[in-house]
């Protein structure tokens, strides 16, 4: 069935539950998208493969995979604070290939990427002292949080004032069977700012993506009760697709591929087929829930071309074979 409605719609009332025609979805080319995706340029969380970020971070390649790591951290003292290269967010240069995007991006709802509240960090003062900070310098990562949060809220205003939908930022909260900190201290140090940040993206009529992978079971729930709209995750067998969709099914969307690590590795094409059903089965919702794509670095990752195709190909079909209960 041809769908009557435009991408952005699509994608909206599937984040509101509100039904839409068909899965709105997120493939490559030549299989389509209803997304248009941006962020600043450039942004001042760059990963780069290799070199140095606008903070002073040295980073590395880790191989085939497009991204790279931190081998060298700027902030390896609070002593250093004061002398930290913070980007200057409202360096005009940044905001230059914004201005426009609604006019190019037509009738694709535009999902603008902003800075990470915990990533960011640990490139700056490393893993291991991030970890130690939260019991031992609870004041100062409250302060660095804090200036990411204020160029963020900034970012925010500056993307909805030229017509982005979503706004989405990329923390990777869990290991593979746990999260990486207690959910307490989670709950402590870094919920606040995250209220915060998803309060001002809808004051600004945008929806709150979270990029997130790992065991994140244990703060799913304080997510959506802050007012997460989507989870942007690339992960979902460590913590199981029945859990997922019994748990936290119908209360956010999930914005997902086929696992990354596990079945679009080592699955048969058959496999990844009957995943993509299962995914729609247990993740999605008549009225919405539901949004497939892709990885955007499948060679890092190990997927093979016929794989990707055949996801693809799956996520096609299921999306014309939708029968949404469409609310007005």
């Amino acid at each position: 069935m041809q769908s009557t409605m435009t991408s952005r719609e699509l994608v909206k009332r599937t984040l509101l539950f509100r039904g839409a025609d068909r899965l709105p979805y997120d493939l490559p080319d030549p299989y389509g998208t209803d997304f248009y995706s941006i962020e600043m340029d450039p942004s001042p969380d760059s990963r780069p493969a290799s070199g140095t970020d606008e903070w002073g971070a040295v980073w590395a390649n880790i191989g085939e995979m497009q991204l790279g790591q931190v081998r060298e951290v700027p902030l390896k003292s609070w002593d250093d604070f004061a002398s930290l290269r913070v980007p200057d967010i409202r360096d005009e240069r940044r905001w230059r290939n914004v201005a426009g995007m609604r006019h190019r991006a037509g009738d694709r709802f535009i999902l603008a990427k902003g800075i990470s509240l915990y990533e960011r960090i640990h490139f700056l003062r490393g893993m291991d002292a991030t970890w130690i900070d939260i019991h031992e310098s609870p004041g100062e990562l409250r302060r660095l949080i804090s200036l990411l949060l204020d160029m963020n809220l900034y970012a925010v205003e500056r993307f909805a004032g030229e017509g982005a939908d979503g706004y989405l930022i990329p923390d990777d909260w869990g290991l593979q069977d746990a999260l990486m900190i207690s959910p307490g201290a989670w709950r402590e140090i870094w919920k606040p700012f995250y209220e915060r940040l998803f309060g001002a993206v809808h004051e600004n009529g945008m929806f709150m993506f979270l990029h997130s992978c790992g065991y994140i079971v244990d703060i799913l729930d304080d997510l959506i009760s802050i007012g997460l709209d989507a989870i942007h995750m690339d992960q979902q067998e460590n913590m199981g697709l029945e859990l997922l969709g019994t748990r936290f099914g119908g209360r956010l969307t999930f914005f997902s591929p086929v696992d990354i690590q596990k079945t679009m590795v080592t699955g048969s094409i058959d496999e990844i087929r009957a995943y993509c059903r299962a995914m729609a089965r247990f993740l999605g919702r008549p009225r919405g829930g539901f949004i497939p794509r892709w990885y955007t670095d499948p060679a890092g990752a190990g997927h093979r071309p016929e794989a990707l195709a055949a996801m693809c190909d799956e996520f096609l079909t299921l999306s014309r074979a939708h029968h949404p209960v469409i609310e007005a």
